[in-house]
């Protein structure tokens, strides 16, 4: 049996193609796909590792700030910087310096409660940033790959109507060339859309976490007791005096 030689024929079309012939609009428009692409994979890894060390923290309060003997022992056995931590001094702030001209019409409660709410909400904002470009990237991305397109389109369409010829291949090759943008266009929007859900999941399980501790410490701070602390059977930390407590 003969064997047949099989020629092979270089694609003059493709995405090398595309930048080399392009003109500036093509390549602004492969350029900013291109940006879209690295800022979302830069939130998304950036949000993992912040998500990481936020669910270290929980752990690491759960197991030693509410063994500690008191509130400012636990205070100290978290790391400096740690956003528990910064939850947990902006509390024990409130409940020290309660006493004063401007929240003197405040109870301990209430003051307490805005404290921690304001710790809490500081730290939920820094966990939600970033998820508004992922979310932008998502929904305008395939309409800037569909603009590069329809731009290619009408490049291609424009040459042959100047060229006055129709053949295949004067239309095949330079439509499906800008084709590849609609396919860019998505491949962007995809991994954002999917990093978008699924780092708000997480940021939800965080939040709770969060919310949960602020609400055991502001329940300590103002009774002396943990929220379910009999129930889980964990040592808690010694109640304070109240006299102490509004030094």
């Amino acid at each position: 049996m003969e064997n047949q030689a099989t020629a092979t024929v270089d694609n003059p079309y493709g995405l090398q193609a595309l930048w080399a012939g392009g003109d500036p609009v093509a390549r602004s428009v492969l350029i900013l796909l291109a940006i879209m692409s690295l800022a979302s994979w830069y939130v998304i890894l950036t949000k993992l590792w912040d998500q990481r060390k936020l669910k270290q923290s929980a752990r690491v309060a759960e197991k030693q700030f509410w063994t500690a003997p008191s509130i400012k022992d636990g205070v100290e056995r978290l790391k400096k910087g740690d956003d528990f931590r910064l939850v947990a001094e902006d509390g024990l702030r409130a409940a020290s310096h309660h006493d004063g001209r401007l929240t003197d019409r405040i109870d301990l409660h209430e003051w307490i409660t805005m404290s921690l709410q304001r710790a809490v909400d500081q730290v939920n904002s820094k966990l939600n940033s970033g998820l508004g470009l992922l979310a932008t990237v998502g929904s305008t991305a395939p309409f800037v790959g569909l603009f590069g397109t329809v731009w290619g389109i009408l490049k291609a369409l424009v040459s042959i109507g100047i060229a006055g010829q129709a053949s295949i291949d004067k239309v095949a090759g330079p439509v499906g060339e800008s084709l590849i943008m609609t396919a860019i266009g998505l491949f962007v929007a995809v991994p954002a859309v999917m990093g978008y859900n699924w780092l708000l999941g997480r940021n939800k399980l965080i939040q709770d976490a969060l919310r949960n501790f602020a609400s055991d410490l502001h329940a300590y701070l103002v009774s002396g007791a943990r929220v379910g602390a009999s129930e889980s059977g964990g040592a808690r930390p010694a109640a304070a005096p109240a006299a102490a407590i509004r030094k």
